[in-house]
């Protein structure tokens, strides 16, 4: 791939279990010569190998630790320390603050923890961490899902691609998508539960997001299973006047 392209392969997008076409949420993000892993979610590590390695992915980063997003990880880690995975380091992975404890609580089947800084160079997240790998820039940005969850701005030269992980409608989402090329954003609710919190988009919030945050184009992601994807993609657009898509596994996009 290019350097100058910036470019995100869907490798699934079920919520909150995998179809049977559909892993959960993971994407495949390139640009500025590296490769990223976007959320791990279950059944993502497959389709990814169609695309990169174990062997030749630059980081993972991961937006929270609900298991749709990062369940993965876990065979990841036996590939990476006890197959035929080689590395010459540990994997960079960024995530939330506990995501090491949280692979070893489950990966330990012994006295001893488990090994999981064998596998993984875990950083952890914060609001406004940022980090450069290659020519590609990676910006996370703390959003409102009822547990510590970040959304991401990636950047390649004068392109730019932003993914909300899941996250009820926030002004740091919209501000960290400000005049981006392409949002990629969850709409997991139909609708909102009267006296609860929310802590996805609706269709139409996406669509209100990408709106105020002057996103050249929509993706929707994470669609809840109450809805189809063409209803959804329907209601986004009611909202929102630009181009708007259904993250379909399989699918890729290019911001610019």
């Amino acid at each position: 791939m290019a350097d100058d392209l910036l470019r995100l392969t869907v490798l699934g997008s079920a919520t909150p279990y995998p179809s049977a076409g559909n892993p959960c949420s993971g994407h495949l993000l390139e640009g500025g010569g590296a490769r990223v892993w976007v959320d791990a979610g279950s059944g993502t590590l497959g389709p990814l190998q169609r695309h990169v390695g174990l062997g030749e992915l630059d980081a993972i980063w991961v937006s929270h630790l609900h298991a749709d997003h990062t369940a993965d990880l876990l065979t990841a880690y036996y590939g990476l320390v006890y197959a035929d995975v080689r590395r010459p380091a540990p994997l960079p992975l960024y995530g939330p603050p506990g995501l090491a404890d949280r692979l070893a609580g489950f990966l330990t089947n012994g006295p001893d923890r488990s090994p999981v800084e064998d596998a993984f160079e875990v950083h952890e997240l914060y609001d406004g961490h940022h980090v450069r790998i290659g020519g590609l820039g990676l910006t996370s940005r703390a959003v409102s899902h009822g547990m510590p969850a970040y959304a991401l701005r990636a950047a390649s030269g004068d392109r730019s691609l932003v993914y909300s992980g899941d996250t009820a409608p926030c002004p740091a989402l919209t501000r960290l998508a400000a005049d981006c090329t392409l949002l990629v954003c969850e709409a997991d609710s139909s609708a909102h539960p009267p006296g609860t919190e929310p802590v996805h988009h609706t269709p139409e919030e996406a669509g209100d997001t990408a709106r105020a945050a002057r996103a050249r184009r929509l993706v929707l992601t994470h669609v809840g299973r109450a809805m189809q994807p063409a209803e959804a993609v329907a209601r986004a657009a009611a909202r929102y006047p630009g181009p708007v898509s259904y993250a379909a596994p399989g699918d890729v996009f290019l911001a610019g």
